[in-house]
């Protein structure tokens, strides 16, 4: 019996398909070009952290709320009745 895969919230075996497909069908060029992108926005950064800090620089970064809620989607609220 094959075992069920379990996809995170919103996503579902159609959407891994559809993804995969994108990148498979990327070319070398292509691919460069997102990866550039995405390092080119002025929203984020990335950068090098030794291993040892990263629970700290997690722990700072889950206090610093506004920015956690920018990065969510916005919840839906409840219709009144």
């Amino acid at each position: 019996m094959k075992k069920q895969a379990r996809f995170p919230k919103g996503w579902n075996e159609a959407r891994v398909r559809r993804l995969l497909k994108h990148y498979e069908a990327q070319t070398d060029t292509e691919a460069v070009a997102q990866d550039e992108a995405a390092f080119s926005t002025t929203t984020h950064t990335a950068m090098k952290v030794p291993v040892k800090l990263v629970p700290e620089v997690r722990r700072l970064l889950a206090r610093h709320e506004p920015a956690n809620k920018r990065m969510q989607p916005p919840r839906r609220r409840a219709a009144r009745v």
